[in-house]
């Protein structure tokens, strides 16, 4: 049975990428074609890339392997947490402070800090401190809390790291390639799938396709240690942000640039153009798909959508009513 289906990575609007004037010509195998300025993503080739994530993780879970989940773009914040934090490993999704893992000595001592100030805290010794002092310390320990909370319980480096956009993240790849650590991470049509030892080729924006990819990495991980159904996809509550007592506000959207954002108009070119035949989906990306276009540096992408599909049976096709309301959505996901 397959980890997903090519229907639910329809449905999650995995195969949209960047504009083609935002892309990075070593994604061309990647590639189905292109609509109406989009690319279109192979979703063969990133069915190909989770069975093959899933089975080097789930090796990974047999042997008590240790995955950092990290992930700091506003999309990704809350997956990131949710689905590291369910299958009790470490995560990074506020910000990437460089030397988390080249210098890992020194984060150590910051997290062994962190970990005495808890304890103060759980004890009741900072209420017998002066009123001064005290505050000063739990400023200190919410600092450290914010910047390294997701990693407070990591004793040594990470066996592998899961990585959600690797050109925002691009301290965090190239720190695991110099350690030798592998890198598993979604690629959009925008990034270096050569930079990574695990490439799942998808849209790396839309909360919901890096919801999916996310869910079948902690699955596989939760899988090979031999956690029960329950224990893997126990609900895990919103940390409270320090010291205020209550959840955190989700953050307003991003405003997005206009520039970016695609019209209705050719949110409905594309679904209306966009059908996907089981049996062609594999067929290759030819030059003039993909002639001409430069590679563009790390910018956040805009555009993305969900889309309503037919039965496995047949053709599976793009609703033009459902892509252009998932367009509206999808904006504000890959702002």
């Amino acid at each position: 049975m397959p980890v997903v289906t090519r229907r639910e990575l329809l449905e999650a609007g995995v195969h949209f990428g960047h504009q083609t004037r935002r892309w990075n010509p070593k994604m061309q195998r990647f590639l189905y074609g292109e609509r109406s300025g989009i690319y279109i993503i192979d979703l063969e080739k990133s069915l190909a890339g989770l069975e093959e994530t899933h089975e080097f993780v789930q090796g990974l879970g047999r042997r008590r392997g240790i995955v950092l989940f990290i992930g700091t773009k506003k999309q990704a914040q809350e997956v990131v947490r949710d689905h590291a934090t369910r299958i009790g490993m470490p995560y990074v999704n506020h910000r990437w402070l460089g030397g988390m893992l080249t210098n890992f000595t020194t984060i150590s001592k910051r997290l062994l800090r962190l970990r005495e100030l808890h304890e103060m805290e759980r004890t009741g010794a900072l209420d017998y401190l002066p009123k001064k002092e005290a505050i000063r310390l739990r400023h200190e320990r919410d600092k450290l809390t914010r910047n390294l909370g997701g990693i407070q319980d990591l004793e040594r480096l990470p066996d592998a790291v899961f990585v959600i956009d690797t050109n925002k993240e691009h301290i965090a790849v190239n720190e695991a390639r110099k350690l030798g650590i592998p890198v598993i991470a979604i690629v959009d049509t925008n990034c270096d799938p050569d930079k990574v030892d695990f490439a799942i080729p998808g849209n790396d924006d839309a909360i919901r396709a890096v919801s999916l990819v996310a869910r079948v990495v902690a699955d596989a991980l939760a899988e090979g240690y031999g956690m029960t159904k329950d224990e893997a996809t126990a609900p895990v509550p919103a940390p409270a942000r320090p010291g205020s007592g209550g959840p955190k506000p989700t953050a307003a959207p991003a405003r997005v640039e206009e520039s970016e954002t695609p019209s209705a108009e050719d949110a409905a070119a594309i679904a209306a153009s966009t059908v996907f035949e089981p049996d062609a989906i594999e067929a290759p990306v030819t030059a003039e798909r993909a002639e001409g276009a430069p590679a563009e540096g790390p910018e956040d992408a805009t555009e993305g959508a969900t889309d309503g599909t037919t039965d496995d049976a047949g053709p599976v096709v793009v609703d033009p009513v459902g892509a252009v309301t998932g367009a509206a959505s999808a904006s504000e996901e890959r702002a």
